[in-house]
């Protein structure tokens, strides 16, 4: 898959590295797209110091034409063709993939997702990878049997599982008995620079919006807020939601906002590539979610500088302050959702301070610099054991 031009880079990449002393980091994940672990890999990878950590791709399959397009263009990559770690030609990718950590000596290995941590767990232990780090975010809440075991297995091969909150690192703990040593915390961060502070909402629009951006996922509850919005309909005819976003729940959303008769302030417009521009026109923003481990979208509120209400899970009580920077509400209570909007109406000029100390909160701690800086030192501490 190499060209000529990109062996010539690669060989460049390779001398600065012996030059510098940097880190080699392979990322291994099943495809890019625009989700939120994808999203914060693609970011890292392009924030990282080349001084200190280089960077390197590989791709379980990623042949399709949105993964191929959001390839980073000063990074080695290799495409291993496999749509899974069963099909296709695993023998001959697990050749490439060898070849691949030779020629750049890979010192760390981090994989993503459940198949590419399968196939690149346990092959970077035969190949002798000196570190073996796997990623795992969420909280588990949709894993079957048989992927907690296999979960348990992948942990105790893994030099280091990383994941983003203190909920994650206690689900590890209980769901596969990881000692707590081989669990690290590195937080999530948001790019500051794609959200320049934005004007507070407006208190005298005739319309005031609220924005969701997520998957369309039963675990995001947008159902939930569907039914919240029915509750203030009729008492806030001003109120309109928004959620930017796509996936295979859309179906039974439409027929809920239809059954709730919020056709015409309850819109569904499909994903964004403009999330700073969306939620520019939002005047409250929620993350409803069932589960979450630390939200990209609820730092991307936080930066946009929105009135904020988000469901007690994962790291939101961690990120949001009740009662200061934003509303934290129960998980499951379609009541709680709406007296937090109710509140929000009902203290407009509250809501842009809520707003601003959300901004305040996520340039002092949740900078994408200060995340990149947390895996850098990491990489660097794990090359010394």
């Amino acid at each position: 898959m190499m060209t000529g031009t990109l062996t010539s880079v690669l060989r460049s990449e390779v001398s600065a590295s012996r030059l510098h002393g940097a880190v080699r980091v392979c990322f291994l994940i099943d495809r890019l797209s625009r989700a939120g672990t994808e999203t914060q890999l693609l970011a890292l990878i392009r924030s990282l110091d080349r001084r200190r950590v280089l960077p390197h791709l590989v791709l379980l399959d990623g042949e399709d034409d949105l993964s191929r397009s959001l390839e980073p263009n000063d990074c080695p990559i290799l495409r291993l063709g496999l749509s899974s770690f069963l099909r296709g030609a695993p023998l001959s990718a697990a050749r490439s993939l060898r070849r691949f950590w030779r020629f750049h000596r890979i010192d760390i290995l981090q994989t993503y997702f459940l198949d590419s941590t399968y196939f690149g767990v346990p092959f970077a232990r035969l190949c002798g990878i000196r570190s073996v780090v796997r990623v795992r975010n969420n909280l588990g809440y949709w894993l079957t049997g048989r992927h907690r075991s296999l979960g348990r297995w992948m942990g105790r091969l893994a030099d280091v599982t990383l994941t983003n909150s203190v909920d994650g690192k206690q689900a590890l703990v209980e769901s596969e008995r990881l000692h707590p040593e081989k669990i690290v915390v590195l937080e999530n961060g948001v790019d500051l620079e794609r959200f320049p502070p934005l004007p507070p909402p407006d208190t005298r629009r005739a319309i005031v919006r609220v924005g969701v951006v997520a998957n369309l996922r039963p675990v995001k509850n947008i159902d939930g807020l569907i039914r919240a919005a029915s509750r203030l309909s009729s008492r806030y005819p001003t109120l309109h939601f928004s959620v930017a976003g796509n996936g295979e729940h859309r179906p039974e959303l439409e027929r809920l906002i239809h059954v709730h008769d919020l056709t015409e302030r309850f819109t569904l417009p499909g994903s964004t590539d403009d999330v700073t521009g969306f939620l520019a026109q939002q005047d409250i923003a929620v993350l409803p979610s069932h589960s979450e481990g630390m939200s990209n979208a609820l730092l991307e509120f936080m930066a946009a500088g929105r009135a904020i209400v988000a469901t007690d899970v994962g790291a939101n009580a961690q990120l949001i302050e009740h009662g200061v920077s934003g509303r934290i509400v129960p998980a499951r209570h379609d009541d709680a959702l709406a007296e937090a909007l109710s509140w929000y109406m009902e203290h407009p000029a509250e809501a842009i301070k809520y707003g601003q100390a959300a901004r305040k909160r996520v340039e002092a701690a949740y900078s994408r610099s200060a995340m990149v800086n947390r895996f850098e030192n990491f990489y660097e501490q794990l090359r010394m054991k």
